[in-house]
């Protein structure tokens, strides 16, 4: 600092270094906790107390370094608030969406077309008839499922062919069903059934109920060790940390996945959808993708290069620190994108990949709920090691729900499905405004109760 701002004659280079000694000595006092309280607001504030009160040259490195420290504790802490902030806002269920919810419960409840029969009976046989293309979407949300359903209609070659399975809960069951129901004649067949409308097993009952049991530790285990760190974050893994405590990491829908070939003995080949994409292109030719044996298809690879992964590490869920994992899984290994994958579901069910998911859980309680961060995805990983065929990146783009958008705009055109991975999420107002126009072309504008609710708003 010296040298730069003092160049010419012996005086400026005296003072250039004796102002650099002070302003290291004020940094080391500063280390054993001296100076850091009284400093000034402004540097205006600095040159009037430099000036009325002929401080010298020390005084003046004393002051300066109180003020940068305290404009950089300003900095941080506005930082990790927005941060906060922005999470919480992921969260929210937008007044709209909630309209949308209500005024279709209350049509089920006095509109007999609402309440008809899905499919209809002619309809039925398709349900479990292998020719068809069958999509499988689990969610709670409404207007999230019509928007993956007219994407996937909108761009297919025959959307005839297709047959829509979505899986919801007792509470969203009315208003996604008459949904469907009112629009129907613009759609494939489709098909809403409520979890309570299964008849599992009690054996089948016990698992799910320990499986969300042991998700409520884990969760809660990791809530506990932010709130004792006061909420300190490592930099660079602000959002990360943050995004393990989503609310979605504990829903139900989320962790039944595992228990996809359950839901649909009938069915031998799947893919599932997640409700945050947007499908682009035709998906008929993944029923006909050759999965080598293997039980599930996915994007690993990315479009961005070797080594460079479309999604997270493995390191970035795991715990490699403990031997359980590092003797599974390698670090720096990519993690196979979830959202949009292709299921044998018969090949699944001659394996034990459900039975690994749950001993997975029960390591994970023996071991003190250390091995992963909170969320499905994590055992669900261990579970299918060695059983994923990849897909070419072209077909999952992910990524699209996070603060910034890094995928260029050629790679999203091109996508097949474009997946809102992340907190913001296209039907809130965090959301990126360039991707979340992509998501609002599917949504039915013309439909009464998104005009009334002003979803477009």
């Amino acid at each position: 600092m010296g040298l730069r701002l003092f160049r010419g004659g012996d005086t400026s280079l005296k003072i250039g270094e004796e102002l650099t000694r002070a302003l290291v000595e004020e940094t080391d006092q500063d280390v054993n906790g001296r100076g850091k309280k009284g400093s000034l607001e402004s540097f205006d504030d600095l040159v009037k107390e430099m000036t009325l009160k002929r401080r010298d040259i020390r005084a003046f490195a004393s002051v300066t370094k109180k003020m940068l420290l305290q404009m950089e504790r300003k900095v941080q802490s506005a930082k990790h608030h927005e941060l906060v902030y922005w999470h919480l806002a992921s969260h929210g269920i937008p007044k709209s969406l909630h309209c949308l919810s209500l005024r279709l419960t209350e049509e089920y409840s006095v509109n007999a077309m609402a309440r008809m029969r899905l499919p209809p009976p002619e309809s039925v046989s398709r349900l479990t008839d292998p020719s068809f293309h069958h999509i499988v979407i689990l969610t709670d949300n409404v207007l999230a499922a019509s928007v993956v359903i007219s994407s996937t209609v909108q761009n297919a070659v025959n959307p005839e062919k297709f047959v829509f399975h979505i899986v919801t809960d007792k509470k969203t069951y009315t208003p996604m069903h008459a949904w469907f129901a009112i629009n129907s004649a613009s759609s494939p067949v489709v098909e809403v059934k409520g979890l309570h409308q299964y008849d599992w097993p009690q054996e089948v009952n016990f698992k799910v109920r320990e499986m969300l049991d042991i998700h409520r530790l884990i969760w809660r285990r990791h809530y506990q060790n932010l709130k004792d760190s006061d909420f300190s974050f490592v930099e660079g893994s602000h959002e990360q940390s943050l995004q393990a405590l989503n609310p979605s990491c504990l829903a139900l829908l989320n962790h039944l996945r595992i228990y996809v070939p359950k839901l649909f003995p009938d069915l031998n080949k799947i893919v599932l959808l997640d409700d945050d994409v947007v499908v682009q292109s035709d998906l008929s030719s993944l029923w006909e993708t050759d999965l080598n044996g293997k039980v599930a298809g996915a994007v690993v690879d990315s479009w961005c290069g070797n080594n460079c992964c479309p999604g997270r590490k493995y390191k970035d869920y795991f715990n490699f620190s403990h031997p359980l994992i590092s003797s599974s899984l390698v670090q720096d290994d990519c993690a196979w994108l979830s959202g949009m994958n292709v299921f044998d579901l018969k090949a699944w069910r001659q394996t034990n990949i459900t039975e690994a998911y749950s001993a997975w859980l029960r390591l994970s309680v023996s071991s003190g709920l250390q091995l992963w961060q909170p969320g499905a995805l994590p055992p669900t990983l261990l579970a299918f090691t060695g059983l994923i065929q990849s897909l070419e990146p072209s077909w999952h783009v992910a990524g699209l729900g996070s603060r910034s958008v890094k995928s260029p705009q050629e790679i999203l055109k091109s996508a097949a499905v474009l997946h809102f991975s992340g907190p913001a999420k296209p039907w809130l107002e965090i959301s990126n405004p360039e991707v979340r126009s992509i998501w609002y072309r599917y949504v039915n504008s013309s439909d009464i109760f998104v005009r009334k609710c002003k979803i477009m708003n």
